[in-house]
């Protein structure tokens, strides 16, 4: 088996990869905050890991994939300060804060089925494992890392020797950034809760005897009050619960370096003692909107697929495509030359791969062996992505190109078996039939707004129509959206 090389935060290099168990890897996805629709930003980031996870399997280990959804305890500031943001989404939305975590859930996974994004083997729910975070807590104030504030639990992280080994910050840029003037009770401006009281009140720290009251929506008991946990504890806890006090890789966007996966590794290795929690960590760069701004919620600046991509017309494997051509750990940048690009580049893809229709043959092991080189290191896409073409425009037989780039699609995910294998109009289901039908009718009869308004019926039933022009016709192409 070819080597595998992934760029780790930890050390700041590349490392080959070797499992703590032998061709068993065990990853951990940092999910979404299911307080409103994620941005394609944040999907970008689902996309690299996607592209790690493809690659795992490729070589031929086995993953065991968790990812958290985060339904309580995220704040609107990172620094454990503002309001939950599932029950600000409740209050925005006039729904309770279960109602509002279920929906944002629902339309997360149809983002990733859309883009053809494996799913892990286990989701998890912050408030399916209160008690997993509650005894992690416990085991934290057992060996002396916490102390109690008026307003909840919290870390001591002058306690924890290395704090800052992730970020490689010094530790007053640390501080400085982490400086928050709400709790004047925090020892340490880098210091973040573990639990959370549901009615603070910055009077004398709480001491044990009568518990607070809540009036939150989500709340539990806890031997230090009623509250609720606090966002980092919920990682620990829970990647611990399904894949062991140690595992093999954590990833997530940059954001999450200097405080969320700081955190992370110092609540976990000192409540086991073991270090390094995890053995490689890997983080995906930011997608910026044309002119290098972040995209982002805090922002309102954020493109979801659906107004991005879907409402356009566009599959959304233009975005899964555009991801591929920029290497992970570099800013990738949306805007209207950039998804114009990579939608030619795709259709360019199907159309070459839709020519070997029909032709059958054998993988041919040069350019397998090339294309694993290109992915092996680091996960290098683009790489890939230029491999795939010399083996398209190379001499091979059809069959044999049809059989690798298919192998090839199994890490770029981007479904060339639909190209190769057409949708047949007669094929589709009779209500796909008659909408395409009556589109057509509209289009023949220049009644475009009656047009557009069927081809969203279409795109609302998970078929995606495109008016493309072959040998001089104008003809229909229906795409099946994940």
């Amino acid at each position: 088996m070819k080597k595998l090389y992934l760029y780790n935060t930890l050390t700041r290099k590349k490392e080959e990869f070797k499992p703590l168990q032998d061709q068993k890897v065990g990853l951990y996805t940092c999910g979404p905050t299911v307080y409103n629709f994620a941005h394609i930003g944040n999907l970008r980031t689902y996309l690299f890991e996607d592209f790690l996870k493809r690659v795992l399997l490729y070589d031929g280990f086995e993953v065991d994939h968790v990812m958290n959804i985060t339904d309580v305890g995220h704040l609107t500031s990172d620094e454990d300060e503002g309001e939950d943001k599932i029950e600000l989404g409740a209050r925005r939305e006039g729904k309770t804060a279960r109602e509002i975590a279920d929906f944002y859930e629902a339309a997360f996974r149809r983002d990733l089925e859309r883009l053809n994004i494996l799913a892990p083997n286990i989701y998890c729910k912050a408030t399916d494992n209160i008690a997993e975070q509650i005894e992690l807590i416990q085991k934290l104030e057992a060996k002396g890392y916490t102390y109690l504030t008026s307003d909840g639990v919290y870390f001591d992280t002058s306690k924890f020797k290395d704090y800052n080994q992730l970020s490689h910050l010094d530790l007053e840029t640390l501080r400085e950034g982490a400086r928050v003037e709400k709790n004047p009770e925090k020892k340490n401006p880098t210091d973040f809760a573990l639990w959370k009281f549901s009615t603070p009140t910055y009077s004398p720290p709480y001491q044990g005897g009568e518990k607070r009251g809540g009036k939150r929506q989500m709340e539990w008991d806890s031997p230090w009050g009623v509250g609720f946990p606090g966002w980092h504890i919920e990682c620990s806890a829970m990647s611990m619960k399904y894949l062991g006090e140690q595992f093999d890789l954590h990833c997530g966007g940059i954001d999450h370096i200097n405080v969320h996966h700081t955190n992370e590794i110092a609540q976990s290795e000192a409540a086991t003692g073991k270090h390094p929690w995890v053995k490689i960590w890997m983080h995906g760069a930011f997608l910026n909107i044309a002119g290098g701004k972040k995209m982002a919620k805090s922002e309102e600046n954020f493109l979801t697929l659906e107004n991005a991509f879907l409402k356009k017309g566009i599959d959304p494997l233009v975005f899964r495509f555009a991801a591929l051509s920029v290497h992970y750990r570099k800013p990738m940048e949306y805007g209207e030359e950039a998804v114009e690009s990579a939608k030619n580049g795709l259709e360019h893809l199907h159309n070459q791969v839709k020519g070997l229709a029909g032709s059958e043959g054998s993988i041919d092991p040069g350019f397998k062996d090339k294309f694993r080189k290109a992915i092996n290191d680091d996960l290098n896409m683009p790489e890939a992505l230029a491999i795939a073409q010399e083996l398209l425009k190379s001499k091979l037989p059809d069959g044999d190109k049809s059989a690798t780039i298919l192998d090839f699609d199994r890490v770029f995910g981007l479904e060339l078996k639909m190209a190769a294998v057409p949708l047949k109009i007669e094929e589709l289901p009779a209500r796909i039939q008659e909408l395409i039908s009556a589109r057509q009718r509209a289009r023949e009869e220049r009644n475009w707004q009656e047009s557009d308004r069927l081809r969203d019926e279409l795109k609302r039933l998970d078929y995606s129509i495109e008016d493309i022009k072959e040998e001089g016709k104008e003809v229909q192409r229906v795409i099946k959206i994940r």
